[in-house]
């Protein structure tokens, strides 16, 4: 491998996207990594997108850009649905993978991909980059410390804009068709709960009940009425292997502030990850604080920051490539890798089997 990470960018559509606003700052802030090659459906915007993303090769056919000579890395930043067979066509390729979280529409795909990339060798990671805050990751290393003794509870309540109003972007539509495997659920919820995983170990049981508290939208460029077939609020209260007990409120739809904030209570103290008001909303995109009790008052604990400074939708992107980075070249495990998203694809069934019979679950992680 060169001396630099040669990253292939499937889905980098120039001047929108999420490719655009995240993959491309954080890969061009990192001196670890290089963007040689870009791939879109069309070969007038791939080209655009080589000549502003300073690419030096553009491709419509995602299974070529895989497999040349001059990409160490592979990017997936598509819509969920394409997500598996792209994969495939890296890991194939004997190539390193990112892909945007979710991994994939179903579990069934998720499992497919992890046990692919394993038996070929290659280095895998999932977008959860929530786990690479360095206020998630101090809080981490607070509570392994003992920081506030056991953990009893975890509260949490992570609220999005997204829909407010009933109206949504053309880019979001797509994510309000459950099938699409893009909405609340799976985004919102899946970076919420990983992070909490995260913070305090696997949720081992749960109950959760889904809703769809606005079941129609608006397209603010069109002005076209179209179904939310997905839900845009889900309630949990559940059991963490420790013992400790654990509620959740997420939702769409916020009309005020869409925040988060993750509260975790001890037997000698509290400690919360909260995000600020009026924020892009979902800890795996806010400016986040951490706080820890002492003398019964809350304070900052500020958290080390070694990361480069980007606007807040690529900080995290950047911090995960650079851990996946240090894997590649060294042999470590501490970007979350697909095992991690089958995990998080594995809870979320649970949540929706719970929705369904309305029991309480074992949540199954083998």
């Amino acid at each position: 491998m060169a001396d630099r990470i040669r990253v292939g960018i499937i889905g980098a559509t120039p001047g929108r996207g999420w490719a655009a606003r995240a993959h491309v700052p954080a890969l061009r802030a990192l001196p670890d990594h290089v963007i040689t090659a870009v791939g879109t459906t069309r070969e007038e915007s791939a080209r655009e997108a080589a000549r502003a993303f300073g690419a030096e090769h553009a491709f419509t056919d995602a299974r070529r850009l895989a497999e040349h000579d001059e990409v160490d890395l592979v990017a997936v930043t598509v819509k969920v649905p394409a997500h598996a067979a792209l994969v495939r066509a890296a890991i194939e390729a004997g190539k390193h993978v990112y892909c945007e979280w979710p991994l994939a529409l179903t579990t069934d795909e998720a499992e497919s991909l992890a046990e692919l990339a394993d038996r070929a060798g290659v280095r895998h990671a999932v977008g959860l980059q929530a786990r690479h805050a360095p206020e998630i990751r101090q809080a981490r290393e607070l509570l392994t410390g003992g920081r506030v003794g056991r953990v009893t509870s975890a509260t949490v309540y992570a609220a999005r804009g997204k829909g407010a109003g009933g109206r949504v972007p053309a880019w979001a539509a797509y994510t309000l068709d459950r099938r699409n495997g893009a909405g609340m659920l799976e985004v919102a919820a899946g970076h919420t709960l990983d992070a909490l995983e995260y913070l305090l170990g696997d949720l081992t049981e749960l109950s959760a009940r889904l809703s769809v508290q606005r079941p129609r939208h608006v397209v603010e460029e069109t002005g076209e009425e179209i179904e939310a077939t997905g839900p845009d609020h889900l309630l949990l209260n559940g059991t963490l292997a420790s013992g400790a007990v654990v509620s959740a409120h997420v939702h769409d739809g916020k009309e005020t502030d869409g925040r988060t904030r993750i509260e975790i209570a001890g037997t000698d103290g509290d400690l919360a990850v909260v995000s600020g008001a009026h924020g892009p909303g979902g800890v795996q995109l806010s400016e986040l604080r951490l706080l820890t009790s002492r003398d019964g008052r809350w304070e900052e604990t500020p958290a080390p920051d070694p990361a480069p400074v980007l606007g807040i939708e690529a900080r995290n992107v950047a911090r995960l490539y650079a851990a996946l980075a240090a894997d590649i070249r060294t042999g470590t495990r501490t970007a979350p890798d697909f095992h991690a998203g089958v995990r998080v694809h594995r809870l979320l069934d649970a949540v929706r089997r719970s929705d369904e019979t309305g029991r309480r679950l074992t949540v199954q992680r083998a």
